[in-house]
């Protein structure tokens, strides 16, 4: 509730640009989706929203134009397509049955990829052009040293990837390195996109 009295009070004035730091921290998922679509209204009646947000799901779906940064440096910019596009085609996941596994499976699949393979766990992430047949390739290699998976999937990129592709880390990362960093008595900032 606070959240639509903040946006409400923003807009008596009937603002031509509006400034929206994380609007849907801490929201549940339908005052989240309520809100969204106040904010895609506000931008079909010709408000221009310059939106901050480390949400990527948020930022993917309201902003027509969007700026990676990492430790306040602009890493990449763009539609939410042509960074999605940058990265490739398919992000095909492949989960193992233990970390032992992941390890060695890695080594067997990553140079299916032109961009560094992402781990966390037992799930291991690799963007790959023609998805169908690297999937089958995958497949055929880990089935020849034995390995057993616990799951495989094909999917389009998120800016999820995209982000952990141009940083090498999440973003919640850099929200706990930038709170370190932040002088006592100042909430530190968090990725923005």
């Amino acid at each position: 509730m606070r959240r639509r009295l903040d946006l409400g009070a923003a807009l008596v004035a009937n603002p031509p640009l509006l400034f929206l730091d994380e609007p849907t921290t801490g929201l549940d998922p339908q005052s989240r989706q309520d809100l969204w679509a106040i904010i895609e209204g506000l931008v079909e009646d010709g408000v221009t929203v310059l939106l901050t947000t480390q949400y990527l799901e948020e930022a993917d779906r309201l902003a027509k134009q969007l700026v990676v940064l990492d430790h306040g440096k602009i890493i990449a910019e763009g539609t939410s397509q042509e960074l999605k596009t940058r990265l490739g085609n398919t992000v095909l996941s492949v989960t193992f049955a233990n970390t032992d596994d992941a390890s060695r499976g890695v080594e067997l699949i990553r140079d299916l990829s032109p961009t560094p393979a992402i781990i966390e766990g037992t799930v291991v992430d690799l963007t790959v052009e023609r998805g169908p047949a690297i999937a089958a390739d995958v497949l055929r290699r880990l089935d020849g040293a034995g390995i057993t998976l616990a799951g495989l999937a094909l999917r389009e990129p998120s800016l999820d990837d995209v982000f952990l592709n141009l940083t090498g880390h999440k973003a919640e990362d850099i929200t706990e390195f930038l709170a370190d960093e932040a002088p006592t008595g100042r909430r530190g900032r968090k990725a923005r996109t």
